[in-house]
């Protein structure tokens, strides 16, 4: 009789055993699953983000480009149509609207500082309209430069959001 009971206790023991780890596996199969879940939704935000991201480093390199340079509306082509590719963007990105928003108005106001088109060739240009010019230029890189610090909140944001 002891070897019945052997084996009973011995058979129950491995149930027990087989029945722990079963419970183990399950748990850790849940974890795995729930954390598969959270790697795939953080994939897919940062998919989101890749066009803005994207358009705004073009915009960033367009608006180096036109460092301390006075600019006509002509010169601002590259800078308009990416600042309206973000303003089409903006309201499907939720999490980074703000800074896009910010964006399109500083892109709005640079664009409208564009200094006027040259009129005939005249020898000279009076001292008053110079000095007009000059103003008008200081003005438009004190907006190149807002658009420059707009920029690199949106992407500060975007960094901040892919890595939470």
């Amino acid at each position: 009789m002891t070897t019945g009971a052997g084996s009973l206790v011995l058979g129950a023991l491995s149930f027990l055993v087989m029945g722990a780890l079963g419970a183990y596996t399950l748990v850790h199969h849940r974890r795995v699953f729930a954390w598969t879940r959270r790697i795939r939704r953080k994939d897919e935000t940062n998919t989101a983000f890749d066009k803005p991201s994207e358009w705004l480093a073009d915009l960033y390199k367009a608006q180096c480009r036109l460092a301390q340079k006075p600019c006509r509306a002509d010169d601002f082509e590259d800078i308009a149509q990416t600042g309206t590719m973000i303003k089409g963007i903006a309201d499907h990105v939720e999490a980074i609207r703000p800074e896009l928003t910010k964006v399109v108005e500083r892109v709005g106001e640079y664009v409208a500082t564009a200094l006027p088109e040259p009129g005939p060739a005249v020898r000279g240009v009076p001292l008053p309209e110079h000095r007009g010019l000059l103003v008008r230029a200081m003005r438009q890189e004190a907006a190149r430069d807002e658009l420059a610090h707009a920029i690199i909140a949106a992407q500060q944001k975007i960094t901040t959001r892919r890595h939470s």
